[in-house]
């Protein structure tokens, strides 16, 4: 099967190429149109850069400086030439003479936006207000003037979007619900590129996407795309398209500088001082003849990263009322993960015997009664002690991006290019734990073929996790490299042995014989013990690695020197290969519009088994292709398109994903859509082959042979049992045991089913607002979660010695006895929101826009339904005033930002992410001479000190200035 599917795909790609081929021995064998002129606005002043391409070709050029330009077609007019330029009104020029000079062609300013045209909503070029579903846009005009320190940040301004942060220069979207720090159910292209991390399955942001230079457009569609673009576009798409060389030529120029890390707060981990920010970029791009163009595109970006400060103990239902948590685990503390319950020293066994010895030597008592004292021991888990985030993750983030495009127009109807893109620096992700992203780096190449009627790509991309490492991991190294694990526990328990001890002989005249109700007094008294487990603490800590000290910067650099399990490094160099063609009938068939496309996709899993199970390497193949048909009726009033779409994945049965969608056209601008669109997500590359100790579990892919690797249904209950017979047990319930539900039996992971339907509006009113709204309703089956079980040492048999210790191995868990595998929920889950917003012209340039976004989880929690990290506010809206030219060459944005609290579950934190409100702003001033524009401003201006995700960093205020030259400025 995957053969003919390969053959296929190469016949498809042949078709297109002979296809491309004929049209260059057609188009060589017609005259030339030649076409010269200029582009004025409509006081008469030239206007540079403007795109003027010919319709049915890939042919086109740019004014220059003057806005003069010159233009030479292999074909016989008449022909139609195609003039736009952001903030203007697209014209259609119609040249019926073979030779036209001193074209005099006239723009009309654009007050709002409704003109624009936009591709990823069918795939083909078409207007936003006849999209058929709900899709935001960004131009060149909005990314250069936005308000944020970063245009990429920017994107939470849109309508449906939701962003979290994990470090200054990494932030992931999301839409419509089920957001997550590291969100597979996105899909981000540039340029036609998918800029996920091979071995994450996301997209890692703009650490490896173009600079704010280079950026020409960002469409977004919240919702399921997966009929057109396949896998894992399933709560959206993001596309950001860059600058064409032959439409945007010449010399761009910025730099900026910032300050973050303002009042600070130093005793939580922060920087005590403010503290500077630094980026700069450049451009340059030359075309030669309109027939070759390249570009060169380097940006480099440093600052002081925010912090994570979030001290709350995870393990706070583990303490028995307690002033200290013995079992504290920080959220940013690391080292602490995982815990040891003290009852197991007091077993029968050779640990019980050596701790007690030692404890007899130190306290005269007899080894006998010290082993009765340790029988004793309260079922209470303990953890070691942990170190501060600021001690452990880098904090210098820094991003530097190099990317280049080679342009060839094989003829007027073919272009072909090669693009390279390549990303470094260091950032900080929160996934299942907090991972240092030091000096990692990431590439892309792609080879291209375009026609107007046709596209052929195929590119790679190709990650290297650098001196990646796990934060976690050094916390526990260090502490381990003080003292091994065992050893520290053994201390603490002895410590505690000798306390009650101490206790009890004083409770009984000075006679330290053990005492069963003298003991059970003593342990019902939480204050005293309490003070034992301090004694403990501070007695196994004696001489800890303090950070700062030479031994501390020893331990962590042993830790980052060595991978995983050993150390805490990643080694992975995971890659994947994908090509794709399309094609459209436009040119064959007349009576509608038809489009095809197929694709293939190879992920190549290198990370050497320190993160997947993939000694040797791993291949997973995917095979995917559509088809779209367009019909417009009723004298072009309405306009019904459906497309179906196949995936297969090696590993899983193949997906069909159709989507149905009207287009009512109501009045001139003013169209209602409808849609029934479904949408699919294969399990990621971790959710099929991950296995990884995370210190206290560990983490499986759900394929079936890792559950037989480990055998996680063998003497097995899952977590969420355990935690209730813990709790039961602590509190001293004989019956806990009954709380343990038997995990017996797993289900290989499949992949999760979306359907969703949407009804809009969209409409233009009068030439000064534009106004848009949607509501969307979701059900989703095979929802892919991770299910946490732990093993027991053993079956229980009815001997109560015997479960004693079977039930006492249940009490501490670590990645020799806990497993958190991926599978899916029986359970339909059900979600709906709606999105309104506008986009207001005022007089004298002033511009008002707003939105609001709803977002609704509609099955409940409980009643057998299992819900997992919803992770969306339920109500949040933006609003921005504007006004490019409040005065000669002066102009400002200022937007605000506001969005409800939520509750935030993920597997490295759990808890409410309170309200946000956020303002932004700036203020510009251009100097024409210059070609220059000074931005003067501010993200969160007020400093609101805030998450945007459970266990993320906290923010606040970043001011900035930046200058900004570009050759052609308008």
């Amino acid at each position: 099967m995957r053969n003919k599917l390969r053959l296929v795909f190469i016949q498809f790609l042949v078709l297109i190429l002979v296809g491309a081929a004929s049209t260059e021995i057609q188009a060589n064998s017609l005259d030339q149109t030649q076409i010269s002129g200029m582009v004025t606005d409509s006081s008469g002043e030239p206007l540079a850069g403007v795109n003027i391409r010919v319709e049915g070709k890939v042919i086109g050029t740019a004014t220059g400086v003057d806005g003069t330009f010159s233009l030479n077609v292999t074909q016989d007019p008449p022909l139609t030439l195609i003039v736009s330029i952001v903030g203007f009104k697209t014209q259609r020029v119609e040249i019926t003479e073979a030779v036209v000079e001193d074209l005099i062609i006239e723009l009309q300013e654009e007050t709002v936006s409704g003109g624009d045209f936009v591709i990823s909503a069918s795939r083909v070029e078409e207007s936003i207000l006849e999209a058929p579903v709900s899709i935001e846009r960004q131009d060149v005009i909005q990314i250069r003037t936005t308000a944020s320190d970063d245009y990429y940040k920017a994107l939470a301004n849109l309508k449906g979007v939701d962003m979290t942060t994990s470090s200054i220069n990494f932030q992931i979207i999301n839409s419509r619900g089920f957001n997550s720090t590291g969100n597979t159910r996105m899909v981000q292209l540039t340029d036609g590129m998918d800029t996920q991390a091979p071995a994450l399955n996301f997209p890692i942001g703009n650490l490896n996407g173009p600079s704010q230079l280079d950026v020409e457009s960002m469409e977004f569609l919240p919702g399921a795309s997966s009929a057109l673009y396949g896998p894992n576009a399933f709560n959206g798409i993001l596309l950001v398209n860059s600058k064409d060389p032959f439409s945007y030529p010449g010399l761009s120029v910025m730099v900026k500088s910032g300050v973050n890390h303002i009042n600070s707060r130093p005793a939580l981990g922060e920087p005590e001082d403010p503290q500077p920010m630094y980026e700069t970029a450049i451009r340059y791009a030359k075309s030669f003849n309109n027939k070759f163009a390249f570009k060169v595109n380097f940006s480099y970006s440093q600052a002081e990263d925010w912090r994570g400060i979030n001290y709350d103990d995870k393990n706070a239902s583990l303490n028995s009322g307690f002033q200290s948590n013995p079992a504290y685990d920080g959220v940013h503390t690391y080292g602490d993960d995982g815990t040891f319950n003290m009852a197991l020293l007091g077993l029968p066994g050779p640990t019980r015997a050596q701790i007690a010895a030692g404890v007899s030597q130190q306290t005269g008592v007899p080894q006998s009664e010290v082993e009765q004292y340790m029988a004793a021991l309260p079922s209470q888990p303990v953890s070691r002690t942990g170190y501060r985030e600021e001690y452990l993750v880098e904090s210098d983030a820094k991003n530097l991006k190099f990317g280049t495009s080679l342009h060839y127009r094989i003829t007027d109807a073919v272009e072909a290019s090669y693009t390279f893109n390549y990303g470094y620096g260091t950032s900080v992700y929160s996934g299942a734990q907090r991972y240092s992203l030091k000096d990692f780096n990431i590439s892309q190449h792609k080879i291209q073929f375009d026609g107007d009627n046709f596209m052929v790509r195929a590119y790679g991309t190709f990650e290297n996790s650098g001196d990646s490492y796990i934060a976690d991991f050094v916390g526990f190294s260090v502490n381990d490299q003080y003292m091994n694990t065992q050893q520290w526990f053994g201390a603490y328990g002895g410590t505690f042995t000798g306390g009650l001890i101490q206790a009890a002989a004083q409770a009984q005249g000075g006679d330290p014989t053990y005492n069963q109700a003298t003991v059970n007094a003593i342990l019902s008294n939480t204050a005293l013990v309490g003070q034992f487990h301090a004694a403990a603490r501070n007695a196994a800590d004696a001489n800890r690695y303090q950070p700062g000290t030479e031994a501390f910067n020893n331990a962590k650099e042993a830790a980052t020197q060595a991978v995983v399990p050993n150390g805490a490094l990643f080694d992975d160099q995971s890659r994947f290969l994908h090509a794709e063609g399309q094609y459209d009938f436009k040119n064959e068939i007349d009576f509608m519009d038809l489009q095809a496309g197929l694709s293939f996709r190879q992920y190549q899993l290198r990370s050497n088994g320190t993160i997947f199970d993939d000694e040797g390497g791993v291949d997973i193949n995917e095979f995917g292709g559509y088809l779209q048909g367009s019909k417009s009726v009723l004298d072009d009033r309405l306009k019904l398109t459906g497309s179906v779409r196949y995936d297969k994945n090696e590993n899983f049965d193949g997906q069909f994903n159709p989507r149905i969608s009207a287009v009512i056209n109501v009045t001139d601008n003013q169209n209602i859509r409808a849609s029934y669109q479904t949408g699919f997500r294969n399990p990621t590359t971790q959710g099929q082959y991950i296995d990884l100790n995370v210190l206290t579990a560990r983490l499986l892919g759900g394929l079936p042979y890792l559950a037989e690797k480990y055998n996680i249904t063998e003497n097995a209950f899952t977590l969420e049992s355990v935690n209730n017979f813990t709790t039961e047990l602590l509190a001293g319930n004989p019956a806990a045991a009954a709380e343990l539900v038997p995990y017996t039996s797993f289900e290989p992971v499949k992949p999760e089913q979306i359907q969703s339907f949407e009804i809009g509006y969209k409409g233009l009113l009068g030439d000064k607002l534009f106004f848009d709204m949607a509501y969307y309703y979701n059900i989703y089956n095979d929802f892919i979660a991770q299910f946490r079980v732990r093993k027991a040492a053993g079956p229980f048999t009815g001997n109560p010695q015997t479960d004693q210790q079977v039930a006492a191995s249940l009490l501490s868990g670590d990645a020799s006895n806990t497993f958190q595998i991926y599978g899916n929920v029986d359970d339909e889950v059900e979600s709906h929101g709606a999105a309104i917003g506008f986009d207001y012209s005022l007089p004298a340039n002033f511009k008002l826009g707003a939105n609001y976004n709803w977002n609704k989880l509609i099955t409940e929690q409980g009643d057998g339904a299992y819900v997992f990290d919803y992770n969306t506010p339920e109500h949040k809206f933006n609003v921005s005033f504007s006004n490019r030219s409040l005065l000669d060459n002066l102009g400002f944005n200022v937007t605000y930002r506001w969005q409800d609290e939520f509750q935030w579950v993920s597997s490295f934190a759990d808890g409410m992410v309170p309200a946000v409100s956020t303002i932004d702003a700036q203020v510009s001033y251009k100097i024409p001479n210059l070609n220059s524009i000074v931005k003067v401003g501010g993200s969160n201006v007020t400093n609101n000190r805030h998450y945007l995700n459970y266990g993320g960093p906290s923010l606040g205020a970043i001011y900035y200035v930046s200058l900004t030259f570009d050759e052609f400025l308008n």
